[in-house]
């Protein structure tokens, strides 16, 4: 299927980075169809949606780095010398974050023009990037260090490093500020505090957590290998069930409504969108081929 680029709909909209087919599959969550394909060049994985819609793609292959209008035109794009892969968006100070999977770094990006800014330091194989949503924190999974380097996301300094599961990969903020931290190596998630100075909880999850979001009280993990969603409940941590989805998840993330969690699957080249409430999958959408959707893809839906 071929769809032109356009506008994304009102309401609910999933924008899932496919990264063998090298496009952006854009589609409406409420009428369960995509709207759009956009053409990415590089075999793009980490993707963020911005609250006005601007989309920022990263090409690994191809080392490029993409803001997108809310249209699907291109309106800025540099080229990184290093291993782009993970992205993070700072809307209230317009950067952006690019995780340097090579070199041990982050950059740091104008949003607008997509210059570099400076840079930061990480451990090795930097993956996952995560803001908090109050905006005072900046965290990097950092793979083959098995740590998570947290930064001060105004001053830029280094808060802490703080050692975790074997190599973390994806993270994500909780509402309440805490951090969870995607252990591919060890099959679990590390919980830090929301000061980021302490692992506060490691809780057993599927085989090779990758991605973490969250709704209605709880976190959802993605287990890669075990085609399934592990479900968390964050007043006790403890695991309390697991949901069958597509073949290998990766990318999850949630609604703004905190209805509906979304999981892309990478071998199956579907999304599974899940009722936060029932912890039940209602709609399975294809997407382009081998969808990855690494970072916030998600955009809309009431408050």
């Amino acid at each position: 299927m071929c769809l032109a680029a356009g506008s994304p709909v009102a309401g609910q909209t999933a924008f899932v980075t496919c990264q063998s087919g090298e496009v952006v599959s854009v589609i409406d969550l409420k009428t369960g169809q995509e709207t759009a394909r956009w053409a990415v060049p590089g075999k793009p994985a980490g993707i963020s949606v911005a609250i006005d819609g601007s989309v920022f793609t990263v090409s690994p292959e191809s080392k490029t780095v993409r803001r997108f209008a809310p249209t699907g035109k291109e309106a800025a794009q540099t080229r990184l010398d290093g291993g782009p892969i993970g992205v993070a968006h700072d809307a209230a100070r317009g950067r952006l974050f690019i995780s340097d999977w090579y070199n041990s770094r982050i950059w740091v990006l104008d949003d607008q023009t997509l210059d570099t800014r400076g840079e930061l330091t990480t451990g090795a194989a930097p993956a996952g990037l995560a803001i908090s949503d109050d905006g005072r924190f900046l965290a990097s999974a950092d793979r083959d260090a098995d740590q998570v380097s947290v930064f001060n996301a105004e001053t830029l300094s280094l808060v802490a490093r703080l050692d975790v599961g074997s190599r973390p990969f994806g993270l994500r903020y909780a509402p309440d500020g805490r951090l969870f931290v995607g252990n591919v190596g060890t099959n679990d998630v590390s919980v830090i505090d929301a000061q980021g100075s302490r692992i506060t909880a490691t809780i057993p999850v599927g085989a090779r957590p990758y991605g973490v979001a969250f709704a209605q009280g709880r976190a959802f993990v993605s287990n890669q290998y075990e085609d399934s969603v592990s479900v968390i409940n964050l007043d006790t941590l403890r695991h309390e069930t697991k949901i069958s989805v597509g073949e290998y998840p990766e990318g999850v993330d949630n609604t703004a409504d905190d209805s509906r969690i979304v999981v892309a699957n990478w071998f199956e080249n579907t999304i599974s969108v899940i009722d936060a409430k029932t912890l039940t999958v209602v709609d399975v959408i294809e997407t382009g081929d081998g969808p990855r959707a690494f970072g916030e893809f998600l955009l809309g839906g009431e408050r």
